[in-house]
């Protein structure tokens, strides 16, 4: 498994970085450029990567006001696991860590990892900026 992450402090609360993350419908705000065609609800999105196939994902599990998770919806060249992990620092500061796990291959790594690594440091960062 490789695994991938990013952190941030946010100065909201973790119960405004939770509820902000449990809902796809929000997740768009976080994605790059190289997104389109994003079709969400509050359960799962549909979306098309530039130069590559589409993706369908979905939360499969949410802790409220620690952890949201997210996985394929449909068949994916490797496995991949999403988590979103929110932590109270003080009543008006939180930190969130998303971290990315994939099953790669060597051929695999050798093409996915710096997309992934980018896609998790970026996320991290709108994900800040959105809720300032």
């Amino acid at each position: 498994m490789t695994v991938f992450e990013s952190k941030t402090s946010i100065n909201k609360p973790v119960a405004d970085v939770f509820a902000f993350l449990k809902d796809f419908n929000n997740h768009q705000q976080l994605m790059p450029d190289s997104i389109s065609e994003w079709v969400s609800t509050t359960n799962d999105a549909s979306f098309a990567i530039k130069n590559m196939s589409r993706l369908s994902l979905k939360i499969s599990n949410r802790i409220p006001n620690i952890s949201v998770i997210i996985i394929p919806a449909s068949e994916v060249p490797f496995n991949l696991e999403m988590r979103w992990v929110v932590t109270s620092l003080d009543k008006d500061s939180t930190e969130a860590i998303l971290t990315v796990s994939a099953e790669l291959n060597m051929m695999m790594k050798m093409m996915a990892s710096g997309p992934l690594k980018k896609l998790t440091d970026f996320q991290v960062t709108e994900l800040k900026k959105v809720l300032i």
